[in-house]
């Protein structure tokens, strides 16, 4: 997307889900890493998509990118992301800011509710 002030690169992606090997998740977030890092540093990048991982509420070692608002309890899918996202300097918005749980939760099913979809920039 060309803006006035450059251009504006836009993502969508789709994790594979926990129960995926995990030479299939190293090999989708791999991929989606040299996409993102193929994009020079003045241009700006927008990951967005169920990246299927939890990044929890808190931020410890994760202060940079993950602002602290996050939903539930981190897995190692979430670790991934946090990961992918201190390698290329990005910030997941979506943990920015406080938000009512309605607003945090975007799976449920059942008792089952998580924040799996996130906003990289």
């Amino acid at each position: 997307m060309v803006l006035d002030n450059g251009s504006l690169n836009v993502l969508t992606v789709y994790a594979p889900h926990s129960g995926k090997l995990e030479e299939e998740k190293e090999s989708f977030w791999n991929e989606v890493f040299h996409l993102v890092s193929c994009i020079p540093h003045s241009k700006m990048v927008v990951l967005a998509g169920d990246m299927n991982g939890h990044v929890r509420s808190g931020n410890v070692g994760y202060d940079g990118m993950h602002g602290g608002f996050g939903y539930g309890d981190r897995n190692a899918d979430g670790s991934r992301i946090l990961e992918f996202a201190d390698g290329l300097n990005l910030v997941i918005c979506n943990t920015l800011f406080m938000k009512q749980e309605s607003q945090l939760v975007t799976y449920a099913a059942g008792p089952v509710k998580s924040m799996v979809d996130y906003i990289i920039v």
